[in-house]
């Protein structure tokens, strides 16, 4: 099996394949056969490459993870004078702008956790680890703000931070993530 770091061009081809046929099709609606025929490879390259679809699920939901932090982490520490709760708010800012050029169908973690119920699957913990580096970069950046109970105002900025991501792709709340954001700010004000 092929891991990240040891990427053949087939393997990357494969990678670059399903980032798009995952997202926009769905994971169960994605076939190792599609998957093959979309990346010019033979699904005999494929198995070798990756031993199983799960593996390819997995790495997919690492590398859109790895590019969901590089996205937020450049627009929240962007070089400038903003202070601490202003970072906070800029959590809001990288969703948004994520939502409008990556996000069209809603969070790909999400997205996959709904087709992938089994917990034991090897794709699951990837999932995971998504919300809880979003949780736990929200405790870093509260915690700088000098908030009083800076665990429990990052879990609200949390459910606010997922809640408007779900609402924004299904567009039943015009704005969502500004209105997330203006109720996290209220949230800052109240809290400092």
């Amino acid at each position: 099996m092929t891991e990240q770091s040891a990427m053949t061009p087939a393997a990357e081809r494969v990678l670059e394949v399903v980032e798009n046929l995952f997202y926009d099709k769905g994971i169960h609606a994605v076939g190792v056969d599609m998957i093959a025929a979309e990346a010019g490879v033979t699904k005999k390259t494929l198995y070798d490459r990756f031993g199983s679809k799960d593996v390819i699920v997995r790495l997919y939901l690492e590398r859109r993870d790895a590019r969901w932090r590089e996205h937020v982490t450049a627009v929240v520490e962007q070089p400038g004078r903003f202070g601490p709760r202003r970072r906070v708010l800029l959590m809001f800012d990288a969703l948004e702008s994520w939502m409008a050029a990556e996000n069209p169908r809603g969070c790909a973690f999400v997205n996959a956790l709904a087709e992938l119920p089994d917990p034991d699957h090897p794709a699951r913990p990837a999932i995971g680890d998504e919300k809880q580096w979003v949780l736990d970069y929200l405790r870093q950046l509260v915690r700088d703000t000098g908030a009083r109970n800076p665990r429990k105002l990052a879990a609200s900025l949390f459910m606010l931070f997922e809640g408007a991501a779900v609402a924004a792709s299904v567009d039943v709340v015009p704005g969502a993530v500004a209105g997330a954001r203006d109720a996290a700010r209220q949230l800052l004000d109240a809290a400092l």
